[in-house]
């Protein structure tokens, strides 16, 4: 594939950007992103914590938009990405709970959960998810791959993508979570 079409299939992936809520009803995308960030809004106003995990690449993604968030938006973030953190974990536990176990010890009713897999299959983003939400918290996923993967229907909100390859789903879900980002820095500035 060459560099145009390149592009314009990463274009198609995100012109076919899928939001459905936890029942599986598929969202109007503006719609969506308006509830992201009221929610987003509710849990900085709230002094909230919003934890964003995921696996690879989707971790560093993770990392990079907590700090975005956290430095645009003036909202409280928190990333298990420490590897002694990680190690202890998975060694007394298991690796599938790396990030079920710390949200057990933190999360609180209100908090969020930004859960990140390409393939929507990660035993350890599946597991926290549903810790996150029998905790209370809201659970925000990206997902892409098959569209009838796991992690799809773990959300209150969650954003999928038709992308095959590991390439144009990474790259789609960073477009998505930076214009999340964005909206959330443009009504930081405005007050």
């Amino acid at each position: 594939m060459n560099w145009k079409n390149n592009i314009l299939s990463l274009a198609s992936c995100l012109k076919s950007l899928s939001i459905r809520n936890r029942l599986g009803d598929e969202i109007e995308i503006d719609s969506a992103f308006t509830q992201l960030k009221d929610i987003t809004t509710r849990i900085r106003e709230a002094g909230k914590t919003i934890y964003l995990i995921g696996n690879g690449a989707s971790a560093s993604m993770a990392s990079h938009v907590a700090a975005d968030l956290a430095t645009n938006a003036h909202v409280h973030t928190e990333v298990f990405t420490d590897l002694s953190f990680i190690t202890a974990i998975a060694n007394d536990f298991s690796y599938e709970d790396v990030f079920a176990e710390p949200l057990r010890r933190r999360m609180s009713d209100g908090d969020m959960l930004v859960a990140i897999s390409s393939s929507g299959q990660s035993p350890n983003v599946l597991s926290a998810s549903q810790v996150a939400m029998s905790l209370g918290g809201h659970v925000v996923t990206l997902s892409a791959m098959k569209h009838d993967n796991s992690l799809r229907s773990h959300g209150s909100l969650n954003f999928y993508v038709p992308a095959e390859t590991y390439g144009a789903s990474e790259t789609s879900h960073a477009a998505i979570l930076h214009y999340w980002v964005d909206q959330m820095t443009v009504q930081t500035k405005q007050k």
